[in-house]
This record gives C-alpha cells, structure tokens and sequence, in this order.
C-alpha cells in the first residue's frame, strides 16, 4: 500500500512537470509569432499654402553713409558738430589748421609771378632777335652779309623761340602748383557731403589727423541718412539660389522683441565672402541688403537683427508634417526588409544613392510605405509634388516610429492622443 501511494505520487509530479513544459513551449511558440505593434498618431493629408523661407541674421545699417576722412594732415582747430547732430548738405563740419598750406599757396603765387616776368623778358627778347634775323635776312638776299653772320642771326633766333617756348611751360607749371596748393588749402575745411545725421565721431578738437593723396587719411567721423535703413544679412551658398530681387522679408531687430518689420530684398551679392578659409569651419556667405519699411521707431547702425526672407508661395498644394517625410533604402531581392536611418539620421536626406524619400500612410491597421517628391517647405509642413494622396492618414509621430520602426506592412496603433497631450503640455518650470 505505501509503495502504489508513493508511485502515484510520483505519477502525479512528473504530470504536472509536464504540463508545465507544455504550457511553457506554447507560451515561446505563441509569443513568438505575435506581431509587434508600432505606436503611432496620425494627420490626414490636406492642401495649404507652403511659403519656403530663408532664414538670416545681420545687421541694421544706413542706407546711404559716408565715411568723413582727412586728405590733409594738421591739428583740428574747428569741430563744430558732435556724434548725433543732424547736418545739411554743405555745412561745415571740421577745419584743420591752414598755416603751411596757405604759405605754399603764397609760394606757388609767387612762383607764378616770376614765371611770368620770364615769360614777358624771354617774349621780349624774341621779339627783339626775330627783328634782327628779319634785317639779316634782307642784307644776305643783297650780298651784303656773309653766310656766317646769316646763320648766327638764325640760330639766335631759334634759340630765342626756345627760351620762349620753355618761359611758357613754367608758367604752365607755375599755375600748376598754385591749383594744388589751393585745392590742399581747401581740403582744410570739410563739409557735409550730403544732408543727415553725425552717427559716429572718433576725433575731437585738438588732435592730429593725417592725410594723404596715396592713402586713405585718418577716418574722423561717419555721417548718415537715418531716415532710409538696410537690414544687411549673410546668406549661405546653398539659400542664395533661391532668393531674388524683390523677395519679401519679415524682421525682427533684438532692440525691438514685440515688433516685425516688413522689408523688401533689393541687393544681392555677387562676389562671396569665406570665413574660416581652409578649416573644417570654413563657411561661404553672400551678403544681401533689405530694404527696412519703418515710420515707428528710431533706428540705430549696428543693431543685430534676424530676417525671414520669403522666397517662394504656392497656393493649395499638398502638404504633410515635415517630419512625416523619411527615407528608406529599397528593398534587394533576397532581402527580408528594407535598410532603416541610422540613429539620429535627419528625415528626408538619404543615407545613400539607392535611398528614396517617402511618407507611411495607414490603410486598414497597416503602415503602408508611399514614395514621394518633396518641392518647398515652410516651418512646419512640405510640399508633395508626386505619390501622397488628398485625405490620406500620414503617420505624424513619433520621430523614432517614423525614422527607425515603420516598415512597409507594419502593424500600427493610432494614438492621437498622446499627440494633443504633448501638444498642450506645459513647459518646465511653468
């Protein structure tokens, strides 16, 4: 009797091991075979109107500004303006001291005097050597003088011609030296160039400035329309192609956070400027100049600004989150699936030539992969030129799904929710 309760017990054991292995091995098999669901939110493709933007940042500058500098060197004996004044056209802005300029324009009225009693004496003589070559003349026709004493007359008179000739070029010269002279005198006194405001002013009374006809002189302040500004911005090689003569553009000056500016691009560089020149850091702008439209608030040279620059609008085409566009290799025969991003890989830039660009779509509880054709883009949404249908659901979110775990018949979970949750969180801190 012990012995059958014994082996019954075992027999009970051993079942229920059994069984438990049983259940075990479905349980892989069964796991095994279930499909991953990929959580995702979702958009219905619509048409809007996609304005691509450029976006710049630089700085506010005149219009038109003129940079002050001295042509004469000397001591400022006269600066009737200081940095904010507004001037006229012709007003007089700085004089430096005259003295040796007003001696070398007595010099040279001197010179051009005595230039020109050489002239008369030398005009004199050759009156008076021509009279007696004219008389030598008639006495050399009659045989009276001897073909020696001809020739000394004519070669007094040539020489006279010359010496006239020469008494006149220094006089030329002289008026020569008197012209510049005056004009150094007047370069003393400098004058408003057009009408504007003194923006910068960097010399006072009493210094020394220098000057010279072969090099620039000694900058001594920068006058200025304030009425008429430029937004100047650096634009990459690659945003330069698309903006043009015309192109509307949205400002917004750090001295002034609650204000847009409307400007209108009216200047683009040909010529680029590299910074960084043969580093990894090497970058190639293009300068462009905004005109600024503004009857609200006074503004200043060098302001740091940002500009939005519109470079392109079309109407009613099809859009989708620009997030939504990924890429994804094509499949290869033999392959199981198709080559996903690596980590962190922007959407819509192929990882390699046989990378195409595409939107998932979800069709009855399933990703579909759709390709496409991007055109313009704005902030937040992408043209589609070619492959997306109207009315469609584009998977929206999440960035992994969309770059790393959606794959053409993928089983999908549309939770919207989780989408306005995120959309109407409140930041930290708040």
């Amino acid at each position: 009797m012990a012995n059958g309760k014994k082996n019954k017990k075992k027999i009970i054991i051993l079942a229920l091991i059994g069984v438990i292995g049983i259940a075990l091995v479905l349980v892989v098999i069964l796991g095994g075979k279930k499909e991953n669901v990929v959580s995702v939110q979702t958009e219905a493709i619509g048409k809007r109107t996609i304005t691509q933007i450029v976006n710049a940042s630089g700085k506010i500058q005149p219009e038109t500004m003129v940079k002050i500098n001295a042509e004469v060197s000397g001591e400022i004996t006269a600066l009737p303006v200081k940095e904010g004044d507004k001037v006229r056209k012709g007003d007089l802005l700085v004089r430096i001291k005259p003295d040796q300029y007003q001696a070398q324009v007595d010099r040279a009225e001197a010179g051009l005097s005595s230039a020109r009693a050489s002239l008369n004496l030398q005009k004199a003589n050759l009156e008076k050597v021509e009279s007696e070559f004219k008389r030598a003349q008639e006495l050399y026709a009659k045989t009276l003088l001897s073909e020696q004493e001809f020739i000394t007359a004519k070669t007094s008179m040539n020489t006279a011609k010359s010496q006239y000739e020469s008494a006149q070029a220094g006089v030329r010269q002289a008026e020569a030296s008197l012209r510049d002279a005056r004009e150094s005198l007047a370069k003393t006194a400098i004058y408003a160039p057009m009408n504007g405001t003194v923006s910068q002013l960097l010399m006072e009374l009493g210094e020394r400035v220098s000057g010279s006809s072969f090099t620039q002189g000694t900058h001594i302040m920068t006058v200025a329309d304030l009425t008429a500004m430029e937004a100047r911005v650096d634009v990459g090689e690659n945003d330069i192609v698309t903006i043009s003569i015309g192109d509307t553009s949205r400002i917004v000056i750090d001295a002034f956070p609650d204000q847009k500016f409307n400007g209108v691009v009216y200047e683009i560089a040909n010529t680029a400027t590299s910074k960084g020149l043969g580093t990894q850091d090497e970058v190639t702008n293009f300068q462009v100049k905004i005109r600024v439209f503004n009857e609200k608030v006074a503004l200043r040279p060098g302001m740091s600004m940002t500009a939005d620059i519109e470079t392109e609008t079309r109407r009613d085409v099809l859009a989708v989150p620009i997030q939504s566009v990924t890429t994804r290799a094509p499949k290869a025969k033999g392959e199981e699936g198709a080559k996903k991003p690596e980590e962190g890989e922007s959407p819509g830039i192929a990882t390699n030539e046989k990378s195409i660009e595409c939107i998932f779509v979800v069709e009855d509880g399933k990703a579909k992969m759709v390709p496409v054709k991007r055109g313009i883009n704005d902030e937040g949404y992408v043209e589609l030129r070619d492959g997306a249908k109207e009315s469609a659901e584009v998977v929206s979110g999440s960035y992994k799904a969309i770059n790393r775990d959606l794959e053409d018949g993928a089983v999908v979970r549309v939770d919207n929710q989780a989408k306005r949750f995120a959309m109407n969180k409140p930041a930290e801190g708040k």
